[in-house]
């Protein structure tokens, strides 16, 4: 039986793949010497600029798996970055779907830092419950205090949400202020003005 999933990965230049040609080159060299498709001007989160990005998207087979199409999809960033080598399973027929995927794959990383956060700032990492029914109502308990801190985030509570950071995590400097990491604080806020009022 076999499950139609989607797929979407990083993939390494050095890895070889069949090209529409049939030859077994190395993923690198297929795009190599052809021009960016299309051209976008992306925000780059990290070093706060914009940046013009090339795309190009070729379809490529696996070696050990000829029958599946996949594609490869190249993100250009520009002179002296990285391009992105992305394998996939969708099919991509437009300049739009291969762009959809490489935004969802710079995503991945909010992704991945919600569920660093979940398990590390809300204790999950290793819950020391025996029985399953009560690691499922520590489960429910989180959930609900992670859909409350997610709901702190919202635009329309940004005047209480400015006021339990002054009252609990208070932070001078310009850097700290303007982090994009409001929910460590919040939770960090909580535990203590709930440590100075408890007792």
């Amino acid at each position: 039986m076999t499950a139609n999933l989607k797929g979407l990965i990083r993939w390494q230049t050095q890895y070889r793949l069949l090209n529409q040609a049939g030859e077994l080159i190395k993923t690198w060299e297929i795009t190599r010497g052809k021009r960016s498709v299309d051209h976008r001007l992306v925000y780059d989160a990290v070093h706060k600029c914009t940046r013009k990005t090339g795309i190009i998207y070729q379809p490529v087979r696996h070696p050990a798996y000829p029958d599946v199409p996949l594609y490869l999809i190249v993100s250009r960033p520009g002179k002296g970055r990285t391009p992105w080598y992305l394998l996939t399973n969708e099919a991509i027929n437009s300049v739009e779907s291969a762009w959809q995927l490489v935004f969802a794959y710079a995503r991945r990383w909010q992704i991945e830092t919600s569920f660093r956060y979940t398990k590390s700032e809300l204790a999950l990492e290793s819950p020391r419950l025996w029985f399953w029914e009560n690691r499922l109502k520590l489960m429910m308990i989180v959930a609900l205090l992670y859909a409350f801190l997610l709901s702190l985030l919202r635009a329309e509570l940004s005047h209480w949400q400015q006021l339990l950071l002054r009252l609990g995590c208070h932070r001078t400097a310009k850097r700290c202020r303007e982090a994009s990491a409001p929910l460590y604080r919040i939770r960090i806020a909580f535990t203590h003005l709930w440590t100075q009022n408890s007792g």
